[in-house]
């Protein structure tokens, strides 16, 4: 197992330094699933819930939080992002899965904002729907894969 990049030799925090990466493209996808009675996953395929289309709502929630990553979690570096996409699933009639694919030319990854952009999705789903369905979750929250950089491409066997 490799060492924790965000901890100096003595244990202090800090900003890993990129400055001697090369800049290559960066790519990561993420996903979380939400599981909800089936009469909530109706409404939510149907597009006229109350608040509005949830689908739609959630997928600018999942772009403008991938953009904003380095300001919700300490040490990660702002990117430049090229590309984000949010797209979404239906496995069967309770369950919602949330993909989000994150790209750029840089000297670090892309995986915190697939990572932020799929949850900041499905929290944005329950904040929508809680009200008709406050047994709602997030039951998964992971990488599926990443590629560029010097550790090389990511894919999730399972």
């Amino acid at each position: 197992m490799g060492e924790l990049s965000h901890f100096d030799e003595s244990g202090a925090s800090h900003m890993v330094n990129v400055g001697g990466k090369a800049v290559t493209q960066r790519m990561a996808r993420a996903e979380a699933i939400l599981e909800m009675k089936p009469e909530t996953l109706r409404v939510i395929r149907s597009r006229v819930a109350a608040k509005g289309d949830v689908i739609e709502v959630a997928r600018i929630a999942g772009i403008m939080a991938a953009r904003k990553t380095s300001d919700l979690i300490p040490l990660c570096h702002p990117l430049n992002l090229d590309s984000v996409s949010v797209a979404f699933e239906f496995p069967d009639d309770s369950r919602m899965r949330i993909e989000s694919r994150v790209s750029c030319e840089g000297k670090t990854g892309v995986e915190m904002e697939a990572l932020v952009s799929v949850t900041t999705a499905a929290l944005t789903v329950y904040d929508m729907c809680k009200s008709i369905d406050r047994e709602m979750q997030v039951t998964l929250v992971r990488l599926l894969e990443k590629s560029g950089g010097s550790s090389g491409h990511f894919l999730r066997s399972n």
